[in-house]
């Protein structure tokens, strides 16, 4: 599974077939960049501290990276098809080894903040996950056109820059959108008589969705997700919550595609925390409803015990004894019982049960009516232990949803639309909130997104 983007490249190598704009050309002569065994070897030097590795992809090529040998706090990503060529690129090296995770799927390459091309299609910035199928959704982008080399105005060779990887100084390099990058580009393109017609080198896209008067500022990219300008830079400061890459730098200020910004948004919705505001108790938001309702419960038990009870109550020294105050007592009781759950029941012994169960409820009616049907019955008592775990623990739900979707796609050829339909008429049918709201919104963030 190929990761999302979320690296910064700082350089293009001389031979590479794809350069990526505004960033330096290096000298990558010292790279064997045809022999990607080579590649790997060159990395992996005794004594450690250096890395290197190499992968094929299904599309016939491979991929390879590697610690400079010269700059051990630079790396290189080699990733070559048999027909669109080859992308050498520079990276730090505390981000080498994961760009080159990215590589290993489709992409060939990522440009404007990880938008990515597999050779005949450019595809958003990886961001939702698919947890049933265990991938990213891929989601074209629309009226996408490929910039190649051809396209670029041209320069001036004689005034173009080739770095020497010891000399790359990467806090003076040019600034994006510097007039010289054309006379750097200028120098590659004649140096790349030799390589692919500069009509096959991919240089960028264009897209309405990327067109200037359409990207959003950190205020808009907030307002879209749902938090504060404030929260999202303190995100950005701190390198949390996979804050997309921008799309472009303007003016020294990040603007983002309004697409990747609600992919990002439907990505929060989607995680853990998320899932779990479904479930959020109106009075303690913090706590699920089922946990919410088991803590009123002990507590009102508790109550009866220590108050209503004669036995108990004389216990009870003179200044205690009022039923508010041992209700308070009580409350506290009630929280050590609540907040034991996973003590209570065996969750993951639970969700196991329940993703076994559906599952072969699905395969029983699959034998009996065949692979055509829009749904199938689930039986009343699985639907109830199911929506019981909804409610006490949707986090843990969550999973066990993906889980069920998943393996019913792949081991009984039921699609996922189907599965999910499913389970939404049997929680409708047998679950116990009395907002079916609750349900509906739980399951649009935790069943497969639209691909």
């Amino acid at each position: 599974m190929a990761l999302s983007y979320q690296y910064v490249a700082v350089g293009n190598g001389l031979r590479t077939d794809h350069p990526i704009p505004d960033l330096p050309f290096v000298d990558d002569s010292h790279l064997p960049i045809h022999d990607p065994g080579a590649i790997e070897a060159s990395g992996r030097k005794p004594g450690g501290g250096t890395w290197g590795r190499t992968d094929p992809c299904k599309d016939g090529g491979w991929v390879a990276f590697t610690t400079d040998a010269l700059r051990p706090d630079l790396g290189w990503v080699v990733r070559w098809h048999p027909e669109h060529g080859r992308s050498v690129v520079l990276y730090r090296d505390e981000d080498v080894a994961s760009a080159y995770m990215s590589y290993e799927g489709q992409a060939l390459l990522f440009r404007a903040g990880g938008y990515w091309w597999d050779g005949a299609t450019w595809y958003r910035p990886s961001q939702v996950f698919d947890q049933a199928r265990e991938v990213y959704v891929n989601r074209p982008v629309p009226a996408a056109l490929t910039i190649s080399a051809a396209d670029q105005p041209q320069g001036d060779p004689g005034k173009g820059v080739l770095w020497a990887i010891a000399d790359l100084d990467l806090d003076t390099l040019r600034p994006a959108g510097s007039r010289h990058w054309r006379d750097d580009f200028a120098l590659w393109a004649a140096r790349h008589s030799d390589g692919r017609h500069l009509a096959g080198c991919v240089v960028h896209l264009t897209a309405p969705e990327l067109a200037a008067d359409q990207l959003l500022g950190v205020a808009e990219l907030a307002e879209v997700a749902g938090i504060g300008a404030s929260t999202l830079r303190a995100y950005q400061a701190r390198g949390e919550s996979e804050v997309p890459l921008p799309q472009a730098i303007v003016g020294g200020r990040s603007m983002w595609s309004r697409p990747v910004a609600e992919d990002w948004a439907e990505t929060r919705r989607r995680s853990r925390d998320g899932v779990a505001r479904t479930m959020a108790d109106r009075d303690h938001d913090n706590l699920s409803v089922g946990v919410a309702r088991l803590w009123d419960y002990f507590t009102n038990a508790f109550s009866i015990d220590l108050w209503d009870r004669d036995s108990n109550r004389k216990r009870f020294a003179l200044r205690w004894r009022t039923k508010a105050a041992v209700r308070e007592v009580a409350h506290d009781v009630a929280w050590t019982a609540a907040a034991s759950l996973d003590r209570i029941v065996p969750l993951n012994d639970l969700g196991a049960t329940i993703r076994a169960a559906v599952l072969f409820e699905l395969a029983d009616w699959q034998r009996t009516e065949g692979n055509e049907e829009v749904s199938y019955p689930i039986n009343h008592a699985i639907t109830r232990t199911l929506d019981w775990l909804i409610q006490h623990k949707p986090e843990q739900a969550r999973a066990v949803v993906a889980e069920i979707v998943g393996e019913a796609d792949r081991a009984l050829n039921i699609p996922p639309a189907v599965t999910g339909f499913s389970l939404r008429q049997a929680l409708a049918l047998d679950g116990k909130l009395a907002d079916e709201n609750a349900y509906a919104e739980f399951l649009d963030l935790v069943l497969p997104p639209d691909h």
